[in-house]
Order: C-alpha cells, then structure tokens, then sequence
C-alpha cells in the first residue's frame, strides 16, 4: 500500500570544531512552529509587561546569581561548541553577562521611569507633558556563532527587563548555548512564552523575520542583513542589524611598541579572530614598522594553538571548514599580491580539522581582498604609513565602521585622531574591551549595521517612544481654535512679537490681552 508523501525533518548538528565530535542533532524549527512560538510569546507578552520593572529586576537578580554559581558549566559548553579557549570563554562571555545584568539591574526603573517635558514656548504653558516608554512587544532575535551566550544574551535581557517577550534563533552552531541561555531564565523567573528559542538554520531564521514580531535583532554577515533590511522595510518592521567590521588599528610614531605590540597580537587572534571587533587592518608609522612587525612575529610564535579545554591553549580552532577556507584563500590571495608572511599562512591539520596558524601579514595594500573584505580568521595584517593624514585616510578607506583603536603616548593627541575616524567606537591605548564596557553603546556605522546594543542606547532599541500631554486648564479654548478673522490674525501677530520681537514687547502684550477675552469658556 503507497504511503503518504513523507516529511522532511531538518536537523542541525553541535559540532566540537576542535575535536570534530557530534555534541547533538537538533530538528529545526518549521514555519509552523516558528509562528506558534510568536503567537504565544504575543500572549504572555502583556503579562509579564504587566509585572511591573521592580518584578522583571528581581528575576534579572535571580539569573545573575544562577550564571555565577554555574559559570563554570557554561564556559565549558561555550568552550566545547564554539572552540575558544576556556579562559576566553569566562571572560569575553560569562563575565560580559553577568555586568551587563548588573547595568541593567542598576539602571532599568530609572530608564522606564517617566521623563517630565518641560514646554518653552508661552503658548504651551498650560500644558504638562511626559515621555513614556512603553516595550515594542514581541521582539525576535538570530545571534551568530562566535559568541553564542554575550551577544544574545546582553540584547535579550534588555529586551526582558523593559517589558518585551522573545523568540531567539541560535546559530546552527551553538545552538546548545542558546538553549542553556534559555533554562537559566526559565530557572531564574522568566516565563516559558516571555523567552522562547527556535533552534533551526537560514530557512527557520527566514521564518521568524516574516512571522508576527513587533522588531528583530540581527548580528550577522553584510549580505544576510541587506536582504533583511530589505524584507523588513516593506513591512515597515523596525531592525537593529549588527553586520560585522574590518577594524584599523593606528600605531602612531609616539607608541610604546612593547604595549601596542602585545595588544595587536591579541587583537587579531582572540577567539581565532573570529570576533567583529578583531584587528583586521593594522597601520604602523614607518618609523615603528620594522620593530613593531619583530615584536608581533616574536609574540605570535609562542601562541599555543589547540582544543580550548587545555588550560595552555591560547587560540582555538575555526568554527567551521568553510571559515578555515575562506582566511586560507584571502592568505594564498594577499600572498600573491606582493604579501609577506612572517608568522603562520598555513592550516594545522595535526591539531584538529579546523585550526589555522595564527598569521602576522607585512606590506599589505588596499588592493587586496584582505584589507577590503572581513577576513574572520587569525590573520594580523600589518601596513606602514608615512603621516597622521595618511593614517586616518587608511583607517577611513573602507565600506565598514563597527569600531577602530589609536596608540599613541599623547592622549588629547589620539583623543583628536580618534574624533576624524569613521567608526561607532574609537578606543585609545586598548582595543575590544569597549564590548565589555556595559554603559557604553555597541554599534558601527556603514555596512557595520543600523542601531546599538548595550547601555542606555541599547535599552533605547527595546522600547517605543511615547509623548503623553496633558492639558491643565481643560475648560478654557485654545488661543488657536476657529473662528480666525482679522482681530483674531492681529492679536496673533502681536502675541509672536512678544515671544520673538526685539523690542515692543509690552506693547505687544497689550494687542493680545484681548485673546483671552475672545476666548469663552
């Protein structure tokens, strides 16, 4: 007997990309399911916005506490399934959690509050007004692989604390982060509907972003968020799209080589540079280049590279074959181009199937694909430039602006630098660390995105914006009503000179007492 057409289940596999094991096989969210979990998160959403901020902090309290007591248990899973080291895992990840729950907690009832709106104008001043915010209401969320616990977390529990529900959509790499993420809220207070994730790949996340969400928060690649842009603009749906960065790191001739030397090294290989904020592009006074390029050789030759669980492991693998292979053909490319390698350009495929040898690049150009395009991969690119013009020129000279870093001994001097680059954040003397900075907003400009997370600007995103007036003086017609006629236009003329004229101003207040008078209750 024929049987019925069989379904196709989708499934996405946890993969340890140091050792290659399976952690897990997970069925993909479907269209109909993604639009459940809408649906009943748009249900639960007025409950919980109903709690009140004073009941959503305490939860915030609970789950900072439960990620403390199991960070360890955590970074080892991030550790496992994205490949960073341990270490790396606690700080870039953990730690960045937990403080951004502390800003949060320290600062959401203020935020909500309402704001008073004082009135200027004469006219107005009957008037009293406030700023209400109010949650956008279903907020969804597709967080990439590279940091599969900080990224949506941080966005996620702001979107909480302000009174929002969420649906998140993993990467299909770390998706058992994502769904850690999601017990210890659960654990922590937050209802089952208020924080829901869909485990699923492009087709799951495409599902999302066409269901019944109020906003959606992407971090991803440029081409992905330009067709999300584009889907979401017919629909008028508000977006905060995160899309990458091809950071400059400016060395001035006033640097201290040994300190901008150890920062550019790590830099470019945290997290096997898989990390939007990465030294991408470094540009170093001629006068520094030779020794600062000997420094950064000599540093990056005594990187341990391995599985990430190995307390010594100072860089992990890639996250996956196709990222090992794209840094390998911008290398092969750059090489090719007049490039010199002086550390690293090769894979290591006795450590595991995904690691690279962490690269120091010399007498790259903007000609190569290597300076123009997000390399992604443990790759430190090194150019000399003869002046400040010509440093802020380079740094300038490219589609993205996520963030950039200036080092020099003179701070007014890289203060001044920092103000003429392009980028949504400008560090001086450090680099990256801005990520872990909780008050401080996260966010490019160009093809870096559209929007912020983190701090106030970041709770900003979670919210509508609403004015609330309200007249004192209910019985009394406005001044500006029906019926006009000549009087009516004289006494307006004198009313705006007794704003605005330079002289005449009593006169003025005399031609338009008779407004009142006009005016019957």
């Amino acid at each position: 007997m024929a049987t019925n057409l069989e379904v196709t289940i989708r499934r996405v596999i946890s993969t340890n990309p140091a050792t290659g094991e399976v952690l897990q096989q997970l069925e993909c969210g479907s269209e109909a399911e993604v639009r459940r979990a809408v649906a009943r998160a748009r249900v639960a959403q007025a409950s919980w916005a109903g709690l009140g901020v004073d009941h959503r902090i305490a939860i915030l309290r609970k789950f900072q506490r439960l990620l403390h007591e199991s960070k360890s248990e955590v970074a080892t899973l991030i550790t496992r399934e994205a490949g960073k080291p341990y270490v790396e895992a606690l700080l870039t990840e953990v730690l960045v959690v937990l403080d951004a729950t502390r800003f949060l907690i320290d600062n959401a009832f203020a935020f909500l509050r309402d704001q008073p709106v004082p009135h200027g104008s004469i006219a107005m001043k009957a008037k009293t007004g406030r700023i209400l915010r109010e949650p956008h209401g279903v907020i969804a969320m597709v967080s990439p692989w590279n940091y599969p616990l900080s990224i949506p977390a941080v966005d996620a529990l702001a979107a909480l604390v302000t009174g929002n529900s969420v649906v998140l959509k993993p990467s299909e790499f770390t998706s058992l982060v994502g769904l850690k993420l999601e017990s210890m809220l659960h654990a922590a207070g937050v209802p089952k509907d208020v924080f829901q994730v869909v485990v699923g790949d492009g087709a799951t996340g495409a599902a999302l972003l066409a269901s019944d969400i109020d906003k959606l928060i992407f971090t991803g690649s440029v081409p992905t968020g330009k067709r999300i842009a584009q889907s979401a603009a017919a629909r008028l749906l508000p977006v905060v799209l995160e899309l990458g960065g091809k950071d400059p790191m400016l060395v001035l001739e006033d640097a201290d080589i040994e300190v901008a030397s150890s920062a550019a090294v790590w830099g470019a290989f945290v997290n096997a540079g898989q990390a939007c904020l990465s030294v991408e592009r470094c540009y170093v006074h001629k006068s520094l280049y030779t020794q600062f390029l000997d420094a950064c050789v000599a540093k990056t030759r005594r990187l341990k590279v391995g599985n990430g669980m190995d307390p010594q492991t100072d860089v992990g693998p890639m996250i996956h074959e196709r990222q090992l292979r794209m840094v390998e053909d911008q290398v092969e490319e750059a090489k090719a181009q007049g490039a010199r390698v002086l550390a690293g350009g090769f894979c290591l495929p006795e450590s595991g199937p995904h690691f690279y040898a962490p690269t120091v690049l010399a007498d790259v150009t903007h000609q190569m694909r290597i300076m123009r395009e997000e390399t992604f991969g443990p790759v430190l690119s090194v150019a000399p430039f003869a002046s400040e013009e010509e440093a802020i020129q380079l740094a300038n000279d490219s589609e993205f602006g996520l963030a950039a870093s200036v080092w020099t001994r003179d701070r007014k001097r890289g203060e001044a630098v920092a103000r003429r680059i392009g980028a949504g954040t400008v560090m001086v003397n450090d680099t990256i660390s801005c990520f872990g900075i909780s008050e401080a907003p996260h966010g490019g400009l160009k093809a870096s995105g559209i929007g912020r997370s983190h701090g106030r600007f970041g709770m900003e995103e979670m919210v509508r914006v609403k004015y609330l007036d309200v007249d004192r003086l209910p019985r009394l017609k406005k001044l500006w009503w029906y019926s006009y006629g000549e009087r009516l236009t004289r006494q307006m003329e004198a009313f705006v000179d007794l704003q605005f004229a330079r002289g005449g101003r009593v006169r003025a207040a005399l031609q338009c007492m008779g407004v009142l008078k006009c005016r019957k209750l």
